[in-house]
């Protein structure tokens, strides 16, 4: 009889709970099988399975992916090997599931129907673990979105059965004994974007578990401990939960501040219990979450009990008693504050980092989430995990509850909350539209931002009138590396590291700034100068540290510093407490220093060119410096346009006239001209229904313009020496006396 040996991978997030196979074409033909056949797949345990057709990224690699359901009906895990082969199934005449021993499930009155309709043309073994989706309107009573594994107690006829309409569902109430496999809890199918950490754990957790002869063939010992480490809500405790499953071993938890006492010796006696316990029961996965909490650096902490039990997990970990085959699996956001004797190897040998994921991985968690959904069809995945920078699993999570969320709010008017019943027919039309996912886009943030995130003005490139020059270069040296990085790898080099704006007040500096953050569709961290700096020594470069890595966390990322002068004004001139110069050492350090800043860029603005530390504006740091000078007559006109977009002109206004006659008014003077000949239209007439040309001459008269001849002088001389690399000079006018008399 036709059969193969496959290796099992995970089965990919959409098929959680559905009972399917996924071959590749090849492998179909080889054992004459169309997609929705049934195959048999042969572990420690027989299982059948309905087969489906691979994605082209699994051809030809020998492998079959299947969920962790069928995983445990079959008795076997990612990596080990299975033969299938094509199934002789029959007709189900009866049906008896029930519930595993430690699952208390009531079923409604249609429960058995609801069930049966789930499961039709699936395949069952007796023995096997059937998962049913609940959902909202289900009469079992677990939260929506989970499978509730029952439990098939006989079939009739034996063998291969395949559930049809004729099939007789029955569902027994009492939980069966001496099931050890639930197929509860969590597995690999339910975590999106760790694939290599997964990989890595497992090498740690499972091989040591399942073939200790290995690790004796090659004379080493098994590793002891791994320390899973990473921003918050990355989804460290939820491996550990899916290891100790798929593991099938005995899982200890161990939460950090539950175990701290204040009766002398009590703590180190809870911690040496939980070992022993675990030591008896191995193979065992010991998990302790939070570790900076039970396990600080000792030189740092005041209280005695805390380096007692530090002191106590240490023996532990490593003592003279051997462990077995107990593994201790930690987490922690902080792992600078852990005792670094817990870090060295013969602990926690391996320091997995699990950090923010990436666009796929992103799609993956999103997949995941929105499993038991009803999205419509305008709803894109890619589109979502291509604007959701920074997010983490726990955010994503977040935002697919609150898109639920606002489709419920959608339906709440004809919902009458007082009936018991919703019915069904509303319940089968709700939806979550593309709408509703835009909407919760603007109200989850990603958690690492939260708190120096910015609510990001909607600017666009539309509402910067003039400047084309300056705007072309911002475009090149920050949009060009965030959108199209290849670009710059097809020539072989990096891209520029920073961008100052300097020029004039009110050229519209600032608005640059929110327009490439926005159009490039990167999180946007603002600075401003004064905000960092404070009275305790360390505190102001603690802050810069902080920015760049959060910006480095949630990449692709824009720091912007406005009023850059103050915050790193020239070194050597300063008395009092230094604060300046070594905020200025740390920003040149965080700019150029060792660490690799990915896709972080930076953006600053000062119409104090002069007063800048020079070392700041060299190449490799400021490497672009862009002069946002006055506009000239047609961005005059493009700017007067913007700010009267909404307002009525009479028909004898004339932008054209208005800009001609403005020479030395920069932006915001145009602005203030177009709000004062509002006001001026409105003090004549309160009824006034339009703006007429005498109001803007008369409001021109009461604004004076920013630019003067000194003042264009000053910066077109910065803009000279900037140019020619002929910084002498810069020393000489520190006191910034020209043109600002």
């Amino acid at each position: 009889m036709n059969e193969v040996q496959l290796e099992v991978a995970k089965a990919y997030p959409n098929d959680s709970g559905r009972g399917i196979a996924r071959l590749d074409p090849d492998t179909l033909l080889h054992l004459k099988l169309s997609p929705g056949d049934i195959i048999e797949i042969e572990g420690a345990e027989t299982t059948a399975a309905k087969v489906w057709r691979a994605d082209r990224q699994d051809w030809n690699t020998d492998t079959v992916r299947i969920d962790g359901f069928t995983r445990q009906n079959a008795d076997v895990s990612i990596g080990e090997r299975v033969t299938i082969r094509k199934a002789e199934e029959t007709k189900a005449e009866k049906l008896v599931l029930a519930p595993p021993e430690e699952a208390s499930v009531q079923f409604g009155s249609d429960a058995a129907g609801m069930v049966k309709r789930q499961i039709l043309k699936r395949p069952v073994v007796e023995r096997d673990i059937v998962p049913v989706m609940s959902s909202t309107n289900h009469p079992f009573m677990r939260s929506p979105g989970q499978a509730i594994p029952l439990i098939a107690v006989e079939t009739e006829p034996e063998g291969v059965c395949l559930v049809t309409e004729d099939t007789e569902v029955e569902l027994r109430e009492e939980p069966i004994s001496g099931f050890e496999k639930t197929g509860g809890g969590i597995t690999y199918e339910d975590i999106g974007g760790l694939q290599g950490e997964i990989q890595r754990v497992r090498e740690m957790v499972e091989l040591p578990m399942k073939h200790p002869q290995i690790f004796k063939k090659l004379g080493i010992e098994p590793p002891q401990g791994v320390l899973l480490h990473g921003p918050p809500g990355t989804g460290k405790t939820l491996l550990a939960k899916a290891v100790a499953n798929e593991t099938s071993a005995s899982f200890f938890s161990i939460a950090g501040p539950e175990i701290i006492s204040k009766y002398y010796g009590e703590s180190e006696q809870q911690l040496r219990e939980i070992f022993e316990d675990a030591t008896e029961e191995s193979p065992s996965i010991i998990f302790i979450d939070e570790l900076d909490s039970i396990a600080p650096k000792r030189e740092d902490v005041t209280g005695e009990v805390e380096r007692r039990v530090v002191a106590q997990l240490l023996t532990m970990m490593d003592g003279l008693e051997t462990r077995g085959q107990v593994i201790v699996i930690a987490a922690t956001n902080r792992v600078d504050s852990v005792d670094p004797a817990l870090r060295r190897p013969g602990r926690f040998d391996r320091e997995i980092e699990i950090g923010v994921p990436d666009e796929t991985g992103r799609k993956e968690i999103l997949q995941i989430h929105t499993r038991g959904m009803p999205l419509s069809d305008d709803v894109s995945l890619d589109h979502l995990a291509d604007e959701t920078h920074g997010f983490v699993g726990a955010d994503i999570e977040s935002l697919t509850k609150e898109a639920a969320m606002k489709a419920l709010r959608r339906y709440l008017p004809e919902i009458d909350l007082d009936e018991e019943d919703i019915p069904p027919s509303l319940i089968d039309r709700m939806i979550v539209k593309r709408q509703d996912f835009q909407g919760a886009l603007a109200d989850v943030e990603p958690s690492a931002m939260r708190e120096v995130l910015v609510e990001l003005p909607k600017v666009s490139w539309d509402d910067v009138g003039g400047l084309e020059d300056p705007k072309q270069t911002v475009k090149e040296s920050v949009e060009w590396p965030l959108t199209s990085q290849d670009r710059f790898d097809r020539m072989g080099i990096d891209p520029p590291k920073g961008v100052l704006l300097y020029g004039p007040p009110g050229t519209g500096k600032t608005l640059i700034a929110k327009a490439v953050a926005n159009e490039t569709n990167a999180n946007f961290i603002s600075v401003r100068g004064p905000q960092l700096l404070s009275k305790w020594v360390g505190e102001s470069e603690k802050a810069i540290r902080q920015t760049f890595r959060k910006a480095r966390q949630v990449s692709p990322t824009i720091i912007f510093f406005d009023e850059l002068d103050s915050l790193a004004p020239a070194r050597g001139n300063e008395t009092g407490n230094n604060v300046s110069e070594r905020v200025v050492n740390q920003l040149l350090t965080e700019l150029d220093g060792l660490e690799e800043n990915g896709n972080v860029m930076v953006i600053a603005a000062t119409n104090r060119p002069d007063m800048i530390d020079p070392a700041l504006i060299r190449s490799g740091r400021f490497d672009r410096l862009v002069l946002i000078g006055q506009p000239d007559e047609e961005g005059r006109e493009q700017i007067l346009k913007i700010h009267t977009r909404n307002s009525p002109l009479a028909p004898d206004v004339s932008l054209r006239e208005i800009a001609e006659i403005t020479d030395g008014y920069v932006g915001s003077d145009l602005q203030t001209i177009a709000r004062e000949a509002a006001i001026e239209a409105l003090r004549e007439d309160d009824e006034a229904e339009e703006i007429e040309m005498r109001h803007f001459r008369k409001a021109m008269e009461s604004v004076r313009p920013t630019i003067t001849d000194d003042l264009m002088d000053y910066y077109e001389q910065m803009q000279d020496q900037f140019k020619g690399g002929g910084r002498e000079g810069i020393g000489e006018r520190r006191d910034g006396r020209i043109g600002f008399q």
